[in-house]
């Protein structure tokens, strides 16, 4: 029997890294042994004392109960330390913050809650591939932007503003920048925020990468009328090394917090009460796990460099977060076939940086997830041949 799929699926398809990691596995089953320098997944673990809040309370016998819809009050409370802390914003526990189940999971109910069908949204070209699929899934028509190295990748508003915005509801930003790791300036998030209050479109930061290979942590929401107009995501995926615990938060105005929990709420029963409380722990972390986290990242990216400058890219040795950017040599047409290249030549896979747009076709992204021992067996891997 054929079950048809529904049409919103028609134009989504599945996820580059789920593809590419069953190749992967398959090369393995074959022997290959392939380093994968793809993925942004930490390999170090989370701080000690917060996998032993977890522990602790998961031992509890009251703690394994459906929990509220907006997340424990502890964890709220953490999250507006954190950014009190951190990006000098001051938030309402009570109606400013909203625990999700990651990140992504808030970048669909986003979509869902504000987009109807036929409705546009700005995406950043390269961009996160999620920012495309949520909104075309909630129905919504993708506009992209361009975002180009000769720009340091940062929206040419100029351009934007020459442009019919008035089906656009949407404009996803994200800085530190994946996949370039260019970093924010208090100018540009002003001229976001101008932007959309201008032309009356809803910002959404996503902002997961703040704290990595990076000394001056931001948030879009420390510009003076940012909650007007802007909405901020936020992980410990990345920061805090959670990234299978799923913890992320959304940040805005009381009356955005509340429009997405109508929809949020019918998707969900909470978050499992001892994940949250360790996650409250891992957020009252002194600079102390940072600077210790970034030195790790430093060393790696040494060697992400040395591997670069192996396959002849050029790349800005001042970006952040945890992947390295690299335009790719003018003997390759585009990097899906370097990056094709590498890994059936020396078994090391690289992400070819056209998975993140048009923009992304003569780049490549190395991932930091990985040891300094793992990279440099890479590095002999493609000497070799």
């Amino acid at each position: 029997m054929k079950i048809n799929t529904a049409d919103r699926l028609s134009t989504i398809n599945e996820y580059y890294f789920s593809q590419k990691l069953r190749e992967i596995d398959l090369l393995n089953k074959a022997g290959n042994d392939i380093i994968n320098l793809g993925i942004g997944s930490p390999d170090l673990p989370p701080h000690p004392a917060v996998i032993e809040t977890l522990q602790n309370e998961a031992a509890k016998l009251n703690t394994h109960a459906y929990q509220s819809y907006k997340g424990s009050p502890i964890l709220r409370n953490a999250v507006t330390d954190w950014y009190s802390t951190w990006y000098s914003v001051i938030l309402n526990a009570d109606t400013e913050v909203l625990p999700l189940i990651g990140s992504k999971e808030g970048i669909m109910h986003i979509c869902m809650t504000y987009l109807n069908i036929g409705d546009q949204a700005l995406i950043p070209n390269p961009g996160y591939p999620t920012y495309k699929s949520a909104v075309t899934l909630a129905g919504g028509n993708c506009i992209n932007y361009d975002l180009l190295e000769s720009n340091n990748w940062l929206p040419d508003f100029d351009a934007l503003a020459k442009k019919d915005l008035s089906k656009v509801k949407i404009m996803f930003v994200n800085y530190p920048h994946m996949p370039t790791g260019q970093l924010p300036t208090n100018n540009v998030f002003e001229k976001t925020i101008s932007f959309a209050k201008l032309n009356n479109i809803l910002v959404v930061h996503d902002n997961p990468y703040s704290f990595i290979l990076n000394e001056k942590p931001m948030s879009i929401l420390s510009v003076q009328g940012a909650k007007d107009v802007a909405i901020e995501l936020n992980s410990l995926s990345k920061s805090q090394n959670m990234a299978g615990w799923r913890i992320g938060v959304m940040c805005g105005a009381k009356e955005r917090i509340e429009e997405v929990l109508r929809f949020k709420s019918n998707m969900d029963s909470g978050m499992f009460l001892p994940i949250q409380l360790a996650a409250a722990k891992a957020l009252s972390l002194s600079k102390d796990w940072y600077d210790d986290l970034n030195t790790v990242y430093a060393e790696r990216k040494v060697k992400a460099f040395e591997l670069l400058d192996l396959i002849n890219c050029q790349y800005n040795k001042t970006q952040a977060g945890m992947f390295v950017w690299a335009k790719i040599p003018t003997s390759f047409d585009d990097a899906y076939k370097l990056s094709d290249d590498v890994l059936h030549k020396s078994n090391v896979f690289i992400t070819p940086g056209g998975i993140f747009g048009s923009n992304g076709n003569n780049y490549i992204r190395i991932s930091l997830c990985a040891p300094v021992k793992k990279i440099e067996e890479a590095i002999e891997r493609i000497k070799k041949s």
